[in-house]
């Protein structure tokens, strides 16, 4: 049932290539139809399934002379980020209701782009992986180039680079375990299974691991994430930061660690306190998280702060999977979950809700026009995202960061204190950017604030399915926040299977 998700999205991709141009509002009720579909498959496939249990969905030949097969399955990881892609879709879609210029064309991308993506989640075959991780990134190049604002061909251009050149270090890491392995196969469980040699597992993990990290943010290869964020329109904004960036967090747990986990054992020797590639994430992971904070604080452009927090929070996702614990493995993928949530939610704030109303992105001129009062709903949607990025009891992002921090907490205590360290810093942005955005007084920054110079004197009310998009994403975010057993009690016991062997043990350490 799972392989429906994939099915249904190219096969509305292709029929809304076919529509008449003229017809906008058919292809976003056809492009909603088949995301709440995708939607509709997933959640029922996540809550039918049974903890710790891997479901095959299919397994056929693919290309026999290569034993390569078109295997894809499911466990409670796999089901968990399936069910985000779902949401994101979803909530995209309402939250690009007012797009008319080439509207077939938008969401035929939009949809082949949530295929491959649903395609990268489900693949338990290497190649199978590979290529729908390469068909995710095409459509989103696209996508920003076409429908973007600020930079888009700058922007787009950067996104697709960075992520062809960490594809490149994935494909030659996967050929190399390939050719190594004799084994004439590219199954991820028959992979994880052959003992590859350390001294291969030394060099081929960081390039697969690095090679798929690009596209998760890790830092300093991040730079792509805040330029292709603020380029993007505003869907493609919700899914870069919601599921895209996940393609490359799932990556490096999926591929990366579960293939090669003699690649995070100790060197031998120490560089600058340094002994292991795990190191090395766990460093990059927290440097990533207080940079990003720091650097969102003194941002000026409202949306170049949501792309450098979301740099930050991914750097949570890195570091709980460099703990190679469970507790901080299972709060790396719930952090995904999150995040893809929260972060969708505040680029849909900024991007639909406010610059589409205002045509300003900068906080000063928007520090003038109150938009609390004139835009209520986007106020009050952007404070509960804001206090859910913050890490609020009671939403997704506390508990998942908790986990985290405890995880992490077992093998870099020092690192951990820093860790909390950013988090204060995302607390003052966060503050920050809701009174200047939202809150401000100031007389003398509303005159000019139209991107035209004239003062804005009304803005257009938030409209239904904008308002729906952001019940849905808060709703998810309270739920997993309030009764986080609904996903952990799928995600952990996935960890307790065989592929996950070699971590349990400590990664060697």
């Amino acid at each position: 049932m799972l392989a429906w998700t994939i099915y249904i999205s190219f096969a509305s991709a292709l029929v809304l290539m076919f529509l008449p141009k003229d017809r906008p509002a058919a292809a976003r009720v056809l492009a909603l139809l088949a995301a709440a579909a995708g939607f509709g498959v997933a959640a029922a496939a996540f809550f039918q399934s049974t903890p710790g249990e891997m479901v095959t969905v299919v397994d056929v030949p693919w290309i026999p002379s290569l034993g390569i097969r078109y295997h894809l399955a499911a466990d409670g990881i796999s089901l968990t980020l399936v069910l985000l892609t779902g949401l994101a879709a979803v909530a995209g879609i309402l939250f690009s209701w007012n797009i008319t210029h080439r509207a077939n064309e938008f969401f035929a991308l939009y949809l082949a782009l949530i295929g491959g993506v649903y395609g990268v989640f489900l693949s338990f075959d290497a190649f199978l992986l590979f290529v729908f991780y390469e068909i995710a990134i095409i459509p989103k190049y696209f996508i920003i180039a076409i429908w973007g604002s600020t930079r888009r061909e700058y922007g787009a251009m950067k996104l697709a680079l960075y992520s062809f050149v960490g594809s490149a270090m994935v494909l030659v890491g996967l050929i190399a375990a390939y050719v190594v392995s004799g084994a004439n196969t590219m199954s991820l469980m028959e992979l994880a299974r052959y003992p590859f040699p350390p001294g291969f597992q030394f060099w081929v993990f960081p390039l697969v691991f690095v090679g798929f990290a690009i596209l998760a943010g890790l830092w300093p290869f991040h730079t792509w994430a805040p330029t292709g964020h603020v380029a993007a329109p505003t869907a493609a904004s919700m899914l870069l930061a919601g599921v895209v960036m996940k393609l490359g967090a799932y990556g490096c747990l999926r591929v990366a660690m579960t293939l090669f986990p003699d690649g995070l054992g100790p060197w031998g020797f120490d560089v600058m306190g340094l002994g292991s590639w795990r190191d090395v994430i766990a460093l990059l992971a927290v440097i990533g998280i207080v940079y990003g904070a720091m650097v969102a604080l003194v941002q000026k452009d409202f949306k170049f702060v949501i792309g450098y927090s979301s740099v930050s929070h991914m750097g949570f996702v890195l570091l709980g999977l460099a703990t190679l614990n469970t507790i901080g493995l299972s709060g790396a993928v719930l952090q995904m979950f999150s995040h893809g949530v929260i972060a969708g939610l505040l680029f849909a704030v900024v991007g639909r809700m406010v610059y589409d109303r205002t045509h300003t992105r900068e906080l000063t001129a928007l520090e003038g026009m109150r938009l609390a009062k004139a835009m209520p709903f986007a106020a009050g949607t952007f404070v509960v995202a804001g206090v859910a990025s913050m890490g609020l009891p009671g939403f997704s992002g506390f508990i998942a960061e908790l986990q985290v921090l405890i995880g992490a907490w077992n093998g870099y205590p020092t690192l951990t204190i820093v860790t909390g360290c950013g988090i204060l810093v995302g607390i003052a942005y966060t503050l920050r950017v809701m009174q200047k955005a939202f809150f401000g007084d100031d007389p003398v920054a509303a005159r000019g604030s139209a991107a035209d110079g004239e003062t804005v004197h009304a803005l257009d009310p938030i409209s239904i399915p904008e308002r729906l998009g952001a019940v849905i994403l808060i709703a998810a975010s309270l739920i997993v926040g309030l009764y986080p057993r609904v996903l952990l009690d799928r995600i952990l016991p996935s960890f307790d299977s065989a592929l996950f062997q070699w971590l349990r043990m400590g990664g060697g350490q």
